[in-house]
């Protein structure tokens, strides 16, 4: 027998509230958490407005030992162990003495690029030939397992320490790898996630590829628009979120809080062929991912009732919704109830799916399905699709029970995961 997986903590450091309890009102009461950066202006970037945690007032002591915060200078890093930490500490769960790892525990924990102020600071310094001034943390601030590497060694965890990197995919693909892990008993618990670097240098590209908003400088809580007839473009953003993924009897066994079961999900590719490319979807790859998930979870699509997409408020979207009516043979009045979470604090790139995912759990515990904000104009091509019903603009005071939560990334990558509700039996 496999085991059943359950979710027993959460931490988010996001745009728009750090911690559960910020986190949650933001979304209930549709909280922006993008502002006007001057820096970007100074930059004469295009889009001078993002997406990103303000942590100015949070005591890293509580996160990090004086010795771990000297030189520290990666701001990914810094919003994963904060969202790690969080989550390990929401499930209840104590560090592990130093001298005896946990066996049975483990750390996947995703980026996009890690530690690029940190490289660019060890950039300059081996150009002046102060190759000796790097310093001890250089290393370990740019590679991409830095921030697993990090949470393994704080909580001690003794099983797969690792990190993996999809693009806007990987927090969702991290999710089910750690499902699998789990559900295949070659772990207990995994603490999964994944975090996103803030800044000119991760955000510069995409300004570069004008797929940013560039008319809402002055007006920035109105720039993200999933779903949108009038968006143009993805806001950039950053932070992490982070899950405890635990086998359903460990949690039983601990009287543990359990926000929800993971039933099944799917990851795969369009292998950048028809009509893929390195930064469009393969729609057919998308359906089969979809329609993957649901049969993995050994459910029918009629029993999805809630849909967090992707809906990155580009061009895309309209597309997006098509694949959704496909995989789940359901339009109209019978679509379900669908929501974007990016209209509130941007697209955080590779810390994207775990936030999401995060905010999607929270339903479940609220009993209340978040709404949509920025899209009072629906594209035409998603109103053929959906009856606006089924787009909520405002929190709804409804239960869901099964909520479909799906990410896509830059090189044709898909990956959807099923979260159910936990019947306590």
């Amino acid at each position: 027998m496999e085991n059943r997986v359950v979710v027993t903590g959460m931490g988010v450091c996001a745009p728009n509230g750090i911690g559960l309890s910020e986190f949650v009102q933001s979304l209930k009461n549709q909280t922006s958490g993008i502002n006007f950066h001057p820096e970007l202006k100074n930059l004469n970037f295009g889009c001078q407005i993002a997406g990103k945690p303000d942590i100015d007032n949070i005591d890293l002591n509580k996160y990090f030992t004086n010795v771990q915060l000297k030189g520290l200078n990666a701001s990914g890093i810094v919003y994963g162990v904060m969202a790690g930490k969080d989550a390990w500490e929401d499930a209840g769960l104590t560090v592990t003495p130093e001298e005896n790892p946990d066996w049975d525990s483990g750390v996947i924990f995703g980026t996009g690029i890690l530690g690029v102020d940190k490289f660019r600071e060890s950039i300059y310094k081996v150009d002046e030939g102060n190759v000796r001034r790097l310093g001890s943390t250089s290393v370990v601030q740019t590679m991409a397992s830095g921030i697993s590497a990090y949470l393994g060694g704080m909580l001690g965890c003794g099983n797969l320490v690792t990190t993996n990197s999809s693009a806007c995919t990987t927090g969702t693909e991290a999710i089910l790898m750690g499902y699998e892990r789990i559900k295949l008993k070659k772990a207990t618990k995994m603490l999964v996630g994944s975090c996103s670097d803030s800044g000119p240098y991760v955000w510069g590209g995409f300004d570069a590829m004008r797929i940013l908003p560039r008319k809402h400088n002055e007006n920035p809580e109105a720039a993200s628009r999933p779903m949108s007839a009038t968006a143009t473009g993805f806001v950039p953003g950053s932070g992490a979120g982070a899950l405890v993924l635990e086998s359903l009897d460990s949690a039983l066994e601990r009287r543990a809080t359990i926000y929800g079961e993971i039933i099944g999900g799917a990851i795969n590719s369009g292998g950048q062929r028809a009509g893929g490319t390195m930064t469009a979807p393969n729609n057919e790859a998308v359906v089969r991912c979809l329609k993957s998930a649901l049969e993995d979870s050994k459910i029918k699509a009629e029993q999805v009732d809630t849909i967090n997409g992707h809906l990155t408020a580009t061009a895309k979207d309209p597309a997006e919704i098509k694949n959704w009516s496909k995989a789940l043979g359901r339009k109209g009045i019978g679509f379900p109830y669908v929501n974007s979470f990016k209209g509130m604090f941007g697209h955080c790139l590779a810390a994207a799916g775990s936030i999401e995912c995060v905010g999607t759990l929270l339903q479940f515990s609220e009993n209340q399905i978040f709404g949509n904000v920025n899209c009072e104009d629906i594209h035409p091509e998603i109103n053929k699709i959906v009856d606006e019903s089924r787009i909520p603009r405002s929190t709804l005071n409804i239960a869901p029970k099964i909520i479909a939560k799906a990410s896509f990334g830059f090189g044709d990558v898909n990956a959807c995961v099923i979260f159910k509700t936990y019947d306590f039996e």
